[in-house]
């Protein structure tokens, strides 16, 4: 048996017990007991995938140590919560001239601690919870396309190999949208233009490309959007590594269920409306924008198409429209509370021919009941003569309760809401056109 001293506000949600007695394990089998003993607990050491919250420190015989330590009888184990609005954030900005690395207190201004890669497009970058390893996709104007990664992202990077496609393929990759860690240890995919998806078994130093998926026989029929053929969202499904959701403009979802020894197309309900209408029909030409399962129930899906709001509850099968209630159901970025699956936020464009903020006014959309209804956040948005543009990858949440939310445009500014949306401010400004933001 392990003893868990708890500190407030963890010990409030225990019941008001300074200390309970839980079975041993791993830390994570023993909040996981914890949560399940009490249950008010739930969500608040342990994230959807069953880790330590990166809000959550956790220290065995005076030591912090992480999910994966061994707990012996008898041990003591002491949890401390951060005090909401006091723990240091940090956002990873990619842009058109480098990453920015931008840190601060959660709630309050935040700094530039680093910039990285100077002149160069950085498409996308993240953090793996799991590992604390840093990920960022680079693309330079003359060499083309690579992938860092990095143990401090204000140090040195490291060029990892790949992706990069066989010689048989006879491709060049063009860029890599996203990385996105896997539910298996070590496990981390990307998602690339031309449309594939790679697999790194070793936490992202090698890469292999998914042959299932790039040997479909429809790829023939596989058409680009404006911003390429890509592969720029992938879905794990908590718990169970086998299922993987993947969303391809302008080809549409495509879904796993055996660790992608297979695939079958998910497209049913969406409607095409760019397409003429004798040809909606057809199979594939979906131009999905962005796809988010929400972990607590993965079979529900939310997406932002090319023209549509979804929602899927059959993990990506068929979709329903959810679109009703919005100014435009045009746009790129989408956003999730992870502890809510009837929550989803998007940022509304005017259209495909007018991809700027949408009315003049930059409003953040929630809905807390799956679609149903829409509310525009505006508190601390531009409300006049508001044309920005936020990007695909330019729409972050992060972890903590409350949720965070940030967002950054391709005029350079970076917003962010510590209110679950409620309320924004102005995070940064200035910057190159942003490419993507994600919280570390």
């Amino acid at each position: 048996m392990a003893i868990v001293r708890l500190r407030p506000p963890l010990r409030e949600l225990a019941e008001g017990n300074r200390e309970v007695i839980v079975e041993g394990g791993t830390v994570a089998e023993v909040l996981r007991e914890l949560e399940r003993s009490h249950p008010a607990l739930g969500g608040w050491t342990l994230d959807e995938r069953g880790r330590v919250r990166q809000h959550v420190a956790v220290f065995l015989g005076g030591e912090r140590v992480d999910g994966s330590a061994p707990v012996a009888s008898a041990d003591r184990i002491e949890i401390i919560g951060a005090v909401s609005g006091g723990a240091e954030t940090e956002l990873l900005v990619g842009t058109k001239k480098g990453l920015f690395v931008l840190r601060g207190d959660r709630g309050g201004e935040m700094d530039i601690a680093a910039r990285a890669f100077p002149g160069s497009s950085v498409e996308f970058a993240t953090r793996d919870p799991r590992t604390g390893r840093y990920f960022a996709s680079v693309t330079h104007g003359q060499f083309g396309p690579r992938v860092y990664l990095a143990d401090d992202p204000t140090g040195a990077w490291e060029q990892t190999d790949g992706p990069r496609f066989p010689e048989d393929t006879d491709t060049t990759l063009v860029r890599t949208w996203v990385v996105t860690p896997g539910e298996e240890d070590g496990v981390v995919y990307a998602g690339v233009d031309p449309a594939a998806l790679f697999e790194s078994r070793d936490g992202g130093m090698t890469w292999e490309l998914n042959r299932p998926l790039w040997d479909q026989p429809s790829r023939s029929e596989w058409g680009p959007g404006a911003g390429g053929l890509c592969l720029h969202s992938i879905c794990p499904w908590p718990g169970e590594p086998d299922r993987i959701a993947v969303g391809i403009s302008a080809v549409g979802v495509w879904i796993t269920e055996d660790g992608g020894t297979s695939w079958e197309v998910g497209n049913a309900g969406i409607v095409p409306r760019y397409l003429p209408e004798e040809a909606r029909s057809q199979p594939l030409g979906r131009c999905v924008h962005n796809l988010h399962r929400a972990p607590r129930m993965p079979e529900r899906l939310f997406m932002q198409f090319h023209g549509g709001v979804y929602r899927s509850d059959d993990a990506g099968l068929t979709w329903t429209s959810i679109a009703h209630g919005l100014p435009s159901d045009f746009g790129f970025p989408m956003a999730i509370d992870p502890n809510d699956p009837d929550s989803a936020y998007v940022i509304p464009l005017n259209s495909d021919l007018d991809r700027v903020s949408a009315e003049g006014r930059l409003r953040v959309f929630e809905t807390r009941d799956a679609g149903a209804t829409w509310t525009g956040r505006t508190d601390g948005l531009p409300q006049t003569e508001a044309y920005l543009t936020i990007l695909r990858q330019a729409f972050a949440r992060d972890d903590d309760d409350p949720l965070g939310l940030w967002f950054g445009a391709t005029s350079g500014d970076v917003f962010g809401s510590t209110d679950a949306g409620a309320t924004w401010r102005l995070v940064a400004r200035d910057l190159a056109p942003v490419l993507s933001v994600r919280a570390a």
